[in-house]
């Protein structure tokens, strides 16, 4: 029985019809006891893996009850300005959820409106001038998990300071954080707080990711809300059967590599970037990482395939996209010097030597939705692979240099003059 018909055969079993977890199921997430993940220090990520069905439902509960006033909010400024500048941000995972997502806004959206762009807070800190303009009507849409990062904060203060038309829409998963607190009361701010459950304790960003993004395309996408309900309901149900089927991913952990490289198209390069963090933040760098475009693979970086490396494609369901994406698994399969091609794909492909991970929805026709399941596979798989290094993912940087909040960053003062 190959990946395909285990997904398509095996029970939903980690959550009932409004995406709970279930008790019974919740001690043995991995096949091992709560106890056990204790033990090995890594209770809190995979519980934080885990419980992502149930927390994008909530993140969806949530936009509906706010979608008459982000209707109105985007409305108001769409009335009031001929051309818009949206800056999607964050720093590190959360500057990622930007890049995923803006490759479906650009297709979306005439850009002689609104012009959608992707920079991170680290990026705008030490450049300011380079992205915010006086005379730019511009949205500043945060992405932060406790919204306390220093760069996140200097990053809203400097846009204040020097934009006359700014908008905001804080999207953080952390209340009592900095950026929610300052958005209280201010009319060009919209806040939009996610679920409790999706501030996550442990060192690394999964489902506060993930909630995050849903959240940010529920905003902006065109779609009607009939149309995106059924969205949501095909991407839990295709992640749920990827969580459900953990041991096909440790079956690849399994293989003798130490380097492991992700590929994908659209909004599938911003998500292979965090896919390969996410190696490299519960590894503690023990293995090599690295993420590119399948197209732009071969100028250059294709030199770090050795007999140790697992290549993982993040496959378009784009026919034209698809096209290069087949090259590439087709090439890299026939050198025969790398320990594994992964290809995740909407349907099986005339592939030799390629493990293919085949996640079907006729519901999810636009990749966009499906970075979800695709990214679930990628924090399984670092998550697996800390363990296989004997790592403890719950507290990964054995020496305490690197912080869950990121410590030590100085803001230097603006002279906009």
């Amino acid at each position: 029985m190959d990946f395909l018909e285990i997904l398509i055969s095996r029970p939903l079993l980690l959550v009932n019809r409004k995406h709970h977890i279930c008790k019974a199921e919740r001690r043995n997430m991995l096949n091992y006891t709560k106890e056990k993940l204790v033990e090995l220090g890594a209770e809190i990520t995979t519980r934080e893996i885990y419980q992502q069905p149930q927390v994008w439902q909530t993140a969806f509960e949530n936009y509906k009850a706010q979608a008459d006033e982000i209707v109105a909010f985007l409305n108001g400024i769409d009335e009031k300005h001929d051309y818009i500048k949206v800056i999607l941000t964050g720093a590190g995972t959360s500057a990622y959820v930007g890049d995923t997502l803006l490759p479906y806004f650009r297709k979306l959206y005439d850009e002689r409106k609104w012009n959608f762009n992707a920079i991170a807070t680290t990026d705008i800190v030490a450049n300011p001038l380079a992205y915010l303009h006086k005379e730019v009507p511009t949205v500043l849409v945060s992405f932060a998990r406790s919204g306390n990062s220093p760069e996140s904060v200097a990053t809203v203060d400097l846009a204040k300071d020097l934009v006359e038309e700014l908008y905001q829409i804080t999207i953080t998963c952390a209340a009592e954080g900095k950026l929610a607190q300052q958005a209280h009361g201010d009319e060009r701010n919209l806040l939009l707080l996610q679920p409790a459950l999706s501030n996550d304790a442990g060192f690394a960003m999964t489902s506060s990711f993930t909630s995050m993004m849903l959240t940010a395309l529920l905003v902006f996408d065109k779609t009607d809300l009939a149309v995106k309900e059924g969205k949501i309901a095909a991407l839990i149900a295709l992640s749920q059967k990827v969580l459900d089927s953990a041991e096909m991913i440790q079956k690849m952990v399994s293989l003798d590599y130490n380097r492991i490289i992700y590929l994908g198209a659209g909004p599938f390069f911003g998500l292979a970037h965090e896919a390969q963090l996410k190696i490299l933040e519960l590894t503690a760098g023990q293995v090599v990482t690295m993420y590119e475009s399948p197209v732009g693979f071969r100028h250059g970086p294709k030199s770090l395939v050795n007999e140790e490396t697992v290549i993982v494609v993040f496959g378009s369901t784009d026919s034209y996209t698809k096209l290069y994406d087949l090259d590439l698994v087709r090439e890299v399969a026939g050198d025969d010097i790398a320990r594994k091609v992964i290809l995740l794909t909407d349907q099986r492909e005339d592939l030799e030597n390629v493990e293919q991970i085949i996640l079907s929805s006729q519901s999810l026709a636009d990749d966009v939705y499906r970075v979800f399941p695709y990214i679930v596979y990628g924090q399984l798989f670092a998550l697996l692979t800390s363990l296989k290094v004997q790592n403890r993912p719950d507290t990964p940087s054995p020496t305490g240099t690197v912080n869950r909040v990121v410590q030590g960053v100085i803001i230097h003062p603006f002279d906009k003059e």
